[in-house]
């Protein structure tokens, strides 16, 4: 593989389009990945899937790594463009290409690789919820990571099913599957390590401006986040180690 003066490249594949809040602060969800992910003397690059951008097979030899967002769309959908995501991801399935998977990226993985995604049960979760990883965690984990980390979540859909060849790694009370692993070289987390408390509050907002939510959800989520910190250090060790292949 090509990489400028030894550097490592990664994409991202950005499966939702920008609030103003999150461009103005962050730099859109691109700068919000970068901050969590990006180390010296990468290059990083984004594909907007959701609008039909996507890398051509002469592009994806470039980069050591991809990383799928979140998204207003459902992954069960079919929409063209997640069809289209579909067939890149058993391209990079194929290739070996690390790839990472958060909220929408980690169901539409799942799906990818023969899950089942649908609508939760139980409905929405939003706020920051106590993840419960798996004993064969710490196998994979040089991090000594503990038994159980908090995660801000906003999803109302989930991974239902997925086939033996994949390992769950980590379950809440309220979803089965927090994240999983295939291989050494696909990842999913449910929740959103990248998200800072202010990106989920202003994203409840909007939510609840769109009638995305009801009000007591919109409470609920506000008072987790005013309760409970997430610990966002340990899920970008434990993400960033995996997307540069250390662990």
């Amino acid at each position: 593989m090509e990489e400028l003066g030894g550097m490592k490249r990664f994409a991202v594949l950005l499966c939702a389009e920008d609030s103003d809040y999150v461009k103005k602060k962050y730099g859109g969800y691109f700068g919000v990945f970068v901050r969590m992910l990006a180390e010296d003397g990468e290059i990083w690059d984004v594909f907007r899937v959701s609008t039909g951008h996507f890398p051509s097979d002469e592009e994806i030899g470039l980069y050591d790594g991809f990383v799928i967002t979140g998204s207003c769309n459902d992954a069960h959908g079919n929409d063209a463009w997640i069809c289209k995501l579909l067939v890149l991801l058993n391209k990079l399935d194929s290739l070996n290409k690390k790839v990472l998977g958060i909220c929408f990226g980690h169901q539409i993985l799942a799906r990818s690789l023969g899950g089942k995604v649908a609508r939760a049960a139980t409905g929405w979760d939003i706020g920051v919820r106590t993840i419960h990883f798996s004993t064969s965690i710490n196998t994979l984990a040089n991090l000594k990571l503990p038994a159980r980390l908090s995660l801000i979540e906003c999803h109302r859909d989930e991974v239902r099913e997925l086939p033996s060849k994949v390992e769950v790694l980590a379950s809440s009370d309220k979803t089965k599957v927090e994240m999983f692993r295939y291989g050494d070289h696909i990842m999913g987390v449910q929740g959103h390590p990248e998200y800072t408390k202010d990106i989920l509050t202003h994203l409840i907002d909007r939510l609840l401006q769109r009638n995305y939510i009801e009000e007591w959800n919109a409470t609920k989520g506000r008072d987790s986040v005013d309760e409970h910190e997430p610990d966002r250090e340990a899920w970008k060790q434990l993400c960033t180690s995996f997307l540069k292949g250390r662990l």
